[in-house]
């Protein structure tokens, strides 16, 4: 038993022990009997939320008129308390506009889908099922709660969640929740970009990325929120190097290798790779070419993520690896200066994962791969970015004058050291002299 099952163990206890109901609610029964350690635990009660705020010495009001308070234990992270709660109508496609606290059996009706909507009892160790939601989790089947237009029409950010609980646990989405999916999908633009974002990460990241693509492109909901993912397909490659086929195919390869528990940044870097290569294909003759698609690329990704909201962070990384995904290829003919700078780049060792995946989704070619994979574990980090043998100071004292000149010189001596060429400060200063006039 973790910490986080122990501390809601203890939630539910105070409050049985206090005279009420409580259970345990949602995602971490269903993870439960899947054998999946939940990420966290949801309790449902009867006890009233201004009931629950006396009881614990610390809480936090996470959405106290819908009935749901924080309870801050031995950690800091809250575990949230919901009141079972009956939900008035929603008029914004995100939250009802009031609720009324009600019975175990109408909490369990106004929730999204069967496998989500159990409950359990960890001091009876009784699984409370009231929708059919074993059945489904035992038949591999995503299916709403009731009509599944009320259910996606209430909460239009379900659309999102149906497409990744039904990759990552590989369930077959049942066919009137498909159906009202796809009807309902354009309405998915009236969600806060954070929360799509938010979505599509989990998505990429947990361990069924292919199978997310599929049901994006499928229900509608790709041509809506990333309309440059869908140009990839019917985008054809030269097939001496794509023997697997167009850009989409070879990308969703790419995706189909990404770990549960990957970064959002090399799931997008694989994701957006080459999401410049339909407006940069060029035939002449026989030739087929993408000049330039990786420089469109890196921008063209940046803007993507912008519009999802992801940090800036995240942007300039993805962007670092969509523009030098390639840039691995040249390395066994660089310098060695050359080499050292790329290998000490930050992010080098999430662009060696894209890369990786990039050729094994190919051509499946890894020597130059495995070249940069051995200069990584033959140099020392101090090989690889050594201390500068000599600053702006040092070309101030040799009669040189602050301005452009002293970056280029600089780097020129930095190359030498990294070649080899340089080793000591002395040697660097009558480098300088020798090549360059103050």
């Amino acid at each position: 038993m973790n910490v986080r099952e122990k501390e809601a163990l203890q939630i539910v206890r105070s409050l049985v022990d206090s005279g009420f109901r409580a259970v345990f609610a949602g995602g971490c029964v269903r993870d439960r009997i899947l054998g999946v350690e939940p990420k966290d635990y949801d309790i449902a009660t009867d006890a009233r939320p201004e009931v629950v705020q006396k009881m614990f010495d610390r809480t936090v009001a996470v959405g106290a008129k819908f009935g749901v308070i924080g309870v801050v234990l031995d950690h800091d992270k809250p575990i949230e308390v919901a009141t079972f709660r009956a939900d008035a109508e929603y008029t914004d496609g995100r939250r009802p506009s009031s609720v009324r606290f009600g019975a175990i059996e109408e909490d369990a009706i106004r929730r999204d889908f069967t496998i989500n909507g159990m409950f359990y009892d960890p001091l009876a160790e009784h699984l409370i099922d009231l929708v059919g939601g074993m059945r489904d989790l035992r038949d591999g089947v995503l299916r709403a709660i009731g009509n599944p237009a009320e259910r996606f029409e209430e909460d239009h950010l379900r659309i999102l969640r149906a497409v990744r609980f039904a990759a990552r646990f590989n369930f077959t989405i049942e066919p009137a929740t498909w159906d009202a999916m796809k009807l309902a999908a354009p309405k998915i633009v009236a969600i806060a970009a954070e929360r799509i974002g938010e979505e599509i990460v989990m998505m990429m990241t947990e361990g069924a990325a292919a199978r997310a693509m599929d049901l994006m492109m499928d229900s509608g909901l790709m041509q809506l929120l990333l309309p440059e993912v869908v140009r990839m397909r019917g985008c054809a490659q030269p097939e001496n190097f794509h023997p697997e086929g167009d850009v989409y195919t070879h990308t969703r390869i790419g995706v189909a290798m990404l770990p549960a528990g990957c970064t959002e940044t090399v799931a997008f870097g694989i994701l957006l790779h080459d999401i410049a290569k339909p407006q940069c294909r060029a035939v002449t003759g026989d030739k087929v070419t993408f000049y330039g698609h990786t420089d469109d690329g890196a921008v063209m990704a940046a803007n993507m993520l912008a519009r999802l909201k992801r940090s800036r962070a995240v942007q300039e990384r993805v962007a670092y690896l969509v523009k030098n995904h390639l840039k691995l290829c040249m390395a066994p003919r660089m310098r060695p200066a050359t080499l050292k700078r790329m290998l000490g780049e930050d992010g080098f060792g999430e662009l060696m994962d894209v890369a990786f995946m990039d050729a094994m989704a190919s051509s499946s070619y890894l020597g130059y791969w495995h070249f940069c994979k051995r200069a990584m574990s033959t140099m020392t980090p101090t090989e690889i970015r050594p201390p500068r043998l000599i600053g702006g100071e040092d070309l101030k004292q040799l009669g040189f004058t602050p301005g452009p000149r002293f970056k280029e010189i600089l780097k020129d001596v930095e190359d030498h050291q990294l070649d080899g060429a340089l080793e000591t400060r002395e040697a660097a200063l009558e480098y300088v002299r020798a090549h360059y006039a103050a």
